[in-house]
């Protein structure tokens, strides 16, 4: 499979992990009035689990991590810590230094997403989802 569908692919269940991510941390912070920090970890987690999800049935379907279900997922959380804490580094960063998107996280969310999607794509396709799955 070529790089750019890979990326085109990945780029979509980034879209997707964006609308969980934004919506679920707008939801915490608007609807049940939580910390936009600790939100912000749960709304994380989910987004990247259905990241994984997208990734293993579209993005890498043709690759092979050569683990079952829930170590490929184990691995999946482990290896986006890097991209994680770059996505969580700049959506602090925005909320530090523009006050008001305290009460709006979601705009946070969109930039955090950015910035940490280059890191994220280049470990799960090489370090996960690395080899071929010779049945497909």
């Amino acid at each position: 499979m070529k790089l750019r569908r890979e990326a085109g692919l990945f780029f979509i269940g980034g879209v997707i992990g964006l609308v969980v991510d934004a919506g679920v941390v707008q939801a915490l912070v608007g609807l049940a009035d939580w910390n936009p920090y600790l939100a912000r970890v749960v709304s994380f987690l989910l987004a990247a689990t259905a990241t994984w999800w997208w990734n293993r049935h579209y993005t890498f379907a043709h690759r092979q991590s050569g683990r079952s279900l829930p170590m490929e997922w184990l691995h999946w959380m482990g290896l986006m810590t890097a991209g994680a804490l770059i996505n969580y580094g700049a959506y602090v960063l925005m909320l530090m230094t523009f006050p008001h998107l305290q009460r709006w996280p979601a705009l946070a969310v969109a930039v955090g997403s950015l910035v940490a999607a280059l890191v994220n794509f280049s470990t799960a396709r090489g370090m996960l989802f690395k080899g071929s799955n010779s049945a497909v």
